[in-house]
C-alpha cells in the first residue's frame, strides 16, 4: 500500500508498505477513504518531536471503511463507514475512566506518533470500540474529517478550557484549522466579542466570515493595544493561544484581565516564558492540555444539523499519490492561502 513515512527532520517519502494486519482482538483494519494534514504533522516534519522513530507512517485523522475486525471488537462490523479519533482509547484504564483519553495507559495520542497512522492507504486502530465513531448520513465524508481531530481539540482544549461563557470577551490568538475551530466551538456559548489575531489577512477575512467580531493583524498592529481599544483597558475574559511559539504565548500574558483564563491549545516546540512576577496578582486560570475527545459524539451531532461554516475550512484536495506536495502547499500556507487539505485515497 502507499504510505506516507517520516525518516526525520524534513525527511518525509510517499512509498509502498506491507498492509497492516490485526495485531490483537480488540482491533480492527480501515480502508482509508480521507485523511488531512494537520499542524501536529508540520511539527513532526520540522523535528518538533524527536521521540518519534525513523519510518513512521504519519497521520492521526480520517474517515474509513472497515475491511478486517478483531474477535473481540462488538460495535463495528465490515463495511462499516466509521470517523477515526485522533486518540486511542483502552476505555477501562484509571485516566480512561475519567475521560482523560488523551493519557489512556493502552492508548491516547499514539496514530502516526507511537504506531502507523493513516496517512496511507490502510490502517490498524487498536481499541477499535472506543476509538471510532459511526458518521451521520448528513455529514460529508471532507467534513467528518475535520472532527477527527481539530474540531474537539478546539472546542476541549481552547473553548471549554478557557472557561467561555455567555457575554465574554474572547481572544484567539493564531487563526489556523485549530484557531478557527475554537472560533466555531466558542459561538455555542454566545461570547460578546471573539477577536481573532493573526498575520495572514486570508485567514483573518475567513474568521470574520465564520463569525468573529474583530480582526488584528499582528504583522502591522500593537496587539495589546489594539484588543484593549477593543474590550477595555483591563483585557479581555480568555485568551486562546493556538500557535505554540513564545510569540503568541507572550500575547495572551499581555491582554487578560483580572481574574481571566489562559487556555494554550498550541504545541510547542521550545521553552517560552512564564512572566509570573507581572501574573501573580491577577488570578488566572492558566490550562494547557491534549484533546481527550470525549466531546466527538456531541459535535457529531452538532454538525449534522448544520456544517456550512465546516466547508468554509477546506481549501484543498489532492490523492494521495500528491501527498508530498500537498505538505509543501501546507508548509506555505499564507502563499496557497491553505487552510485545511483533504486527501483522497483514489
Amino acid at each position: 500500500m502507499k504510505a506516507l513515512v517520516y525518516y526525520g527532520d524534513h525527511n518525509i517519502a510517499l512509498e509502498e508498505r506491507p498492509k497492516p494486519t490485526i495485531i490483537k482482538p480488540t482491533d480492527v483494519i480501515v480502508k482509508v477513504l480521507k485523511t488531512t494534514i494537520c499542524g501536529t504533522d508540520i511539527g513532526i516534519y520540522k523535528g518538533k518531536n524527536p521521540e518519534i522513530e525513523s519510518g513512521r507512517i504519519l497521520g492521526h485523522e480520517g474517515v474509513g471503511i472497515i475491511e478486517d475486525v478483531g474477535d473481540s471488537v462488538t460495535r463495528f462490523k465490515k463495511g462499516d463507514k466509521v470517523l477515526i479519533s485522533c486518540v486511542t482509547s483502552c476505555g477501562s484504564c484509571k485516566y480512561c475512566k475519567k475521560q482523560l483519553y488523551a493519557h489512556c495507559t493502552d492508548g491516547g495520542w499514539i496514530l502516526g506518533y507511537m504506531i502507523d497512522g493513516v496517512q496511507a492507504e490502510y490502517v490498524r486502530i487498536p481499541h477499535a470500540d472506543n476509538s471510532l465513531h459511526r458518521i451521520p448520513e448528513s455529514i460529508s465524508d471532507d467534513i467528518a474529517v475535520l472532527l477527527s481531530d481539530i474540531m474537539p481539540t478546539g472546542h476541549e482544549i481552547g473553548t471549554q478550557y478557557g472557561n467561555v461563557k455567555p457575554g465574554d470577551d474572547i481572544a484567539i490568538v493564531g487563526a489556523g484549522p485549530i484557531g478557527m475551530s475554537v472560533l466555531l466551538t466558542a459561538l455555542f456559548y454566545s461570547p460578546s466579542k471573539i477577536i481573532m489575531i493573526d498575520l495572514d489577512e486570508n485567514r483573518l477575512k475567513l474568521a470574520k466570515e465564520l463569525g468573529a467580531t474583530h480582526t488584528i493583524n499582528s504583522g502591522t498592529t500593537n496587539v495589546e493595544k489594539a484588543v484593549k481599544e477593543i474590550v477595555g483597558k483591563e483585557g479581555v475574559d480568555v485568551a486562546i493561544e493556538a500557535v505554540g511559539i513564545p510569540q503568541t504565548w507572550d500575547m495572551c500574558q499581555k491582554i487578560v484581565k483580572p481574574g481571566a483564563h489562559i487556555a494554550n491549545v498550541g504545541v510547542h516546540g521550545t521553552k517560552v516564558d512564564f512572566n509570573i512576577e507581572k501574573l501573580w496578582i491577577k488570578n488566572l486560570t492558566i490550562t494547557t492540555g491534549l484533546v481527550n475527545t470525549n466531546t466527538t459524539p456531541m459535535l457529531l451531532k452538532t454538525t449534522a444539523a448544520n456544517n456550512s461554516h465546516l466547508k468554509k475550512m477546506i481549501t484543498h484536495h489532492f490523492p494521495l499519490s500528491e501527498l508530498e506536495h500537498a505538505y509543501q502547499v501546507f508548509l506555505n500556507g499564507a502563499k496557497e492561502k491553505a487552510m485545511k487539505i483533504i486527501i483522497t485515497n483514489e
